[in-house]
């Protein structure tokens, strides 16, 4: 684990992110909050890619709470197959459906506490929602993020709260609300966990990491 980086260093990370990428987008394709929701948490151990592929049809038969009831857990089941650990994931999403139509009438709540209550939701998930769909600086911490923040000093911690926490300490506010999606690209693509492509790295100068690659 790297130090942690100073303001100055993770200032200019940022910009430099910010210059290469201005509006970083999640991969995940979704049509509104409830889909959103609903894709991320059939992504748990899965790629993004593989999601999508699979709730591409999905979505357009049951983009709501109501409309997933309809379709029922064998409907459900059948999309989505091809994801890893498919069975739990169907129950949780029916699950979720039905406390969203019973409790929420429909609508995805927006705060972490409720949507954490959620089966199959757990803080990341709540994070990814409430970033990319109410437009909240929450930062979701995944093996990329916390690779990228504990190789580079750009947010070091022993656990995963710890590295969400750096990230919300250390790096400056204007750059919060893309934060987590400049970081998990940066280590879906560049900073990659075996060999990382330091050669194309655009942080290469500012990063402490001992091990790098020609």
């Amino acid at each position: 684990m790297a130090r942690q980086l100073d303001y100055h260093t993770i200032h200019e990370v940022f910009t430099r992110f910010h210059a290469s990428e201005p509006e970083p987008k999640g991969e995940l394709e979704h049509v509104n909050a409830f889909t959103l929701l609903v894709a991320v948490a059939l992504s748990a151990q899965a790629t993004d890619a593989g999601v999508n592929k699979a709730t591409r049809a999905l979505f357009k038969i049951a983009d709501t709470p109501e409309k997933m009831l309809a379709l029922g857990e064998a409907g459900l089941t059948d999309h989505i197959k091809t994801i890893g650990l498919f069975r739990q994931k169907a129950k949780n999403v029916m699950k979720l459906s039905r406390i969203l139509h019973e409790d929420y009438g429909g609508t995805v709540p927006s705060s972490r506490a409720a949507l954490m209550t959620l089966p199959g939701v757990g803080r990341k998930t709540a994070n990814v929602v409430l970033n990319m769909w109410f437009r909240f600086p929450a930062q979701a911490v995944d093996t990329h993020i916390f690779r990228v923040g504990n190789r580079t000093g750009i947010a070091a911690g022993k656990t995963v709260d710890a590295v969400e926490r750096a990230i919300e300490d250390n790096v400056p506010v204007e750059f919060q609300q893309h934060a987590h999606h400049w970081l998990i690209l940066h280590g879906r693509y560049i900073c990659v966990a075996r060999k990382p492509k330091c050669g194309a790295c655009i942080i290469r100068d500012l990063c402490p990491f001992e091990e790098k690659t020609l």
